[in-house]
């Protein structure tokens, strides 16, 4: 079939074609973000889920609602080592110019745009130019102290939203690369933010860990937010993914062909999408046969061994390598850290510090203590293809 009419084009964060299976996640949202706007209390949001779930793809629908509802609305991307405080200020900013446009800086605007002089020099941050004859605020925000300052400019941004009569809603992706103290920084200042009624709110998402971390960084955390696991879809959903877009674009498909694509992806989102765009591509048409199917499955894991398993097996160390090709061979997970230690002949002393950064950096998870499971789906089996022949070295 004609690749241009291909209608799945799968990427990070990129809306698929039928976004299915959701339905409970975005009706939450829906109530959420209504109830904030009403100045009526709620939960802030966290989706939680491994890698290819679809938590970006659910964050951007969310801002697309909120921004309708007429939300000033962010999307930021938390990268690793960059501070809390960095990472903020520009969306700040650029939330504060948004609000200027309103109906030109009143008090409370004034007010926060001072205070957010006031952080951003606390914290050694350049914003440029904001507020023309407004200087910044002495003795807020101008502490150093983050649970402090992070405060002050939050209330200050829901206040000012709240004199404008609108809402601001932060979306915040890869929220487990935040700090454990920075990241209590942050849940102090939404506590406060909702203790007074402010229209501010924040979606986050993240992998797994992201809920111990949460709680590690503030005990009260869990009446802060309501944690949403975002896992793979069902048979019905998943199969609807492929299904519905095919079919729209023209074309039929097999129902041993979706249930081959459903088998061979395990309902992950991004899976399914690599699945369709394949797919698509080795069938003539207009119908997609099992045949077809079974051609994809080697040019779409192909696809994935080459960018969505590659990139991240490429931040990897030659020990972090080790520790995860035997943790392979153990299966997907989860894993006890002292059968992975023993097939690499070492210690769960030896090997704790290159566990330690692989869980840093988001490989990797323990759902409970001493137990390891991946972030990425099926990586265990890209871990055996990309080494096939593993000797672990001696003590």
């Amino acid at each position: 079939m004609k690749h241009t009419l291909n209608p799945f084009a799968p990427g990070a964060g990129t809306q698929p074609p039928e976004l299915t299976g959701r339905k409970e996640n975005l009706e939450r949202a829906d109530v959420i973000l209504e109830r904030i706007k009403a100045g009526r209390p709620d939960r802030s949001a966290i989706l939680i889920g491994l890698r290819g779930v679809g938590k970006t793809v659910l964050l951007n629908r969310i801002q697309k609602i909120s921004q309708e509802k007429g939300y000033h609305a962010v999307l930021i991307e938390s990268p690793e080592e960059k501070s809390l405080a960095h990472l903020l200020v520009p969306y700040l900013r650029q939330i504060l110019l948004q609000l200027d446009l309103i109906q030109g800086a009143k008090e409370k605007l004034r007010n926060a745009i001072a205070i957010l002089r006031s952080f951003a020099s606390a914290f050694k941050i350049e914003i440029g130019d904001i507020g023309l004859g407004i200087n910044p605020s002495t003795g807020t925000a101008d502490s150093g102290s983050l649970d402090k300052d992070l405060t002050d400019l939050l209330v200050s941004a829901g206040e000012a939203a709240k004199e404008s009569s609108t809402s601001v809603a932060l979306f915040i992706d890869e929220l487990q690369y935040v700090d454990v103290k920075e990241l209590g920084a942050l849940l102090a200042a939404l506590h406060r933010v909702g203790q007074l009624g402010l229209p501010l709110i924040i979606f986050g998402a993240g992998l797994p860990q992201l809920a111990g971390l949460t709680g590690k960084a503030k005990s009260y955390a869990e009446r802060l937010f309501e944690f949403q696991h975002i896992g793979p879809l069902t048979g019905p959903d998943a199969k609807s993914a492929i299904k519905e877009p095919i079919e729209r674009a023209g074309a039929t498909i097999d129902e041993d062909a979706l249930n081959e694509i459903v088998k061979a992806t395990e309902g992950y989102p991004y899976f399914l999408q690599e699945w369709g765009l394949h797919t698509w591509n080795e069938a003539p048409g207009p119908n997609i046969s099992l045949s077809d199917v079974k051609r994809a499955n080697r040019s779409a894991t192909k696809a994935l061994d080459a960018s969505f398993f590659r990139v991240r097996f490429d931040r990897l160390t030659k020990g972090e390598k080790e520790y995860l090709r035997a943790m392979a061979d153990l299966g997907p997970g989860p894993h006890k850290s002292g059968d992975i230690a023993s097939r690499l002949n070492r210690t769960v002393a030896q090997v704790a510090p290159v566990r330690a950064n692989i869980i840093a950096k988001g490989m990797i998870y323990s759902p409970s203590y001493g137990d390891n499971v991946f972030t990425v789906p099926k990586f265990d089996e890209y871990m055996r293809r990309v080494i096939p022949d593993f000797s672990p070295r001696n003590k």
